[in-house]
């Protein structure tokens, strides 16, 4: 019994994954291009930042999209999403909605949008995710799927659609999102994400979903897949066995697809802000230990029934600690050079 285990463990940590999507959002590419950054692969030859990703295993790239002109608006998001698409890779569009970041702690609405009540408001979010797949659909670049709104535990749009005060608006604005991109010309149309936050907490899952699914505007139809987020430096309770039952529960009682769809782990994090999860401690903050954390985050997605791994920005140089507590979360390093860590999507 002692040998199977000992061999059950070992298999576990080498076989190959059966993901179908191996991602990385590359939002900032074209920011840091202009800044000047280039980037070299394994090699050490110069490379466009899709080619080093795409020959390492990556076939799917993320990119936010904020509600502007300028940086990751919407022809900073074509011109991307054409490099991609040239390199063969699949292209996955991240809703914000708002015109900057949209995050648990941010969801404002555009300045456009500021005096709206809840019917003016969802109209113009039907209109602008419409109008949005038809501006990618005209130049012929495809979606494979598209998130309405980033990370939305607490709602989207303030106040109007604060999950705390009106859950119904909340779904209200979510319907009109998605029914923007059925009635778009894109053809075939892209599958539709709802993105959560912490992963990890099926209680918080479970409270999301049924509420806004029993408030009557959003119907199951309505959406394809579960997205969420899992950060290993936030919560000492955000454990990969959690993310495995979470995401399991979430498959048996919505019936969706699940993915991971931003997640990273240091390469340098000398004074973390909280204590990382116990399963976690193991890994060494290292470029090693990135290579582990994706396949030991890709192994749990897979045990769920889960189809989907994305790094959230590897290769966001003037950034290198992501919003975290840590350092350094990136695949590459200062000058640009890309570590061993990246051939990791090799594997899953």
């Amino acid at each position: 019994m002692l040998l199977f285990a000992i061999l059950a463990v070992f298999l576990g940590k080498c076989c190959v994954t059966s993901l179908t999507y191996k991602g990385v959002d590359w939002s900032s590419t074209l920011v840091e291009e202009s800044g000047g950054q280039t980037y070299i692969g394994l090699d050490g030859k110069e490379k466009p930042l899709e080619r080093i990703f795409k020959n390492n295993g990556v076939n799917i790239v993320r990119q936010r999209i904020w509600n502007t002109d300028g940086d990751y608006g919407l022809e900073y998001n074509l011109q991307l999403a054409q490099r991609a698409q040239a390199q063969g890779l699949k292209i996955y569009l991240d809703f914000h909605l708002s015109s900057t970041w949209a995050d648990p702690s941010h969801q404002d609405r555009p300045a456009e949008w500021q005096d709206y009540g809840i019917d003016e408001l969802a109209a113009a979010v039907q209109s602008y995710t419409q109008s949005t797949m038809n501006s990618f659909q005209d130049p012929g670049v495809l979606l494979e799927m598209v998130s309405i709104g980033n990370e939305i535990t607490m709602g989207l749009l303030w106040p109007v659609g604060d999950m705390d005060e009106s859950p119904y608006n909340v779904a209200t604005l979510l319907r009109a999102a998605s029914a923007g991109i059925k009635a778009s010309n894109m053809r075939p149309t892209p599958r539709i994400m709802i993105h959560l936050d912490n992963g990890w907490n099926w209680d918080t899952q479970q409270w999301w979903y049924d509420t806004i699914l029993e408030q009557g505007p959003l119907a199951s139809s309505d959406f394809d897949i579960q997205g969420v987020s899992y950060y290993p430096f936030y919560n000492e309770d955000a454990t990969i066995a959690l993310l495995t039952s979470s995401l399991t529960n979430m498959i048996a009682r919505y019936g969706k697809e699940v993915m991971v769809v931003e997640t990273d782990w240091p390469t340098d994090c000398p004074d973390p802000l909280y204590e990382f999860p116990s399963d976690t401690q193991d890994i060494a903050i290292s470029v090693a230990g990135q290579a582990e954390w994706i396949s030991d985050v890709a192994e749990a997605v897979e045990a769920a029934g889960g189809t989907g791994l994305f790094y959230w920005e590897p290769a966001w140089i003037g950034n290198a600690g992501l919003g975290s507590s840590c350092a350094n979360n990136l695949m590459f390093d200062r000058s640009g050079q890309a570590e061993d860590s990246v051939k990791a999507f090799r594997s899953i």
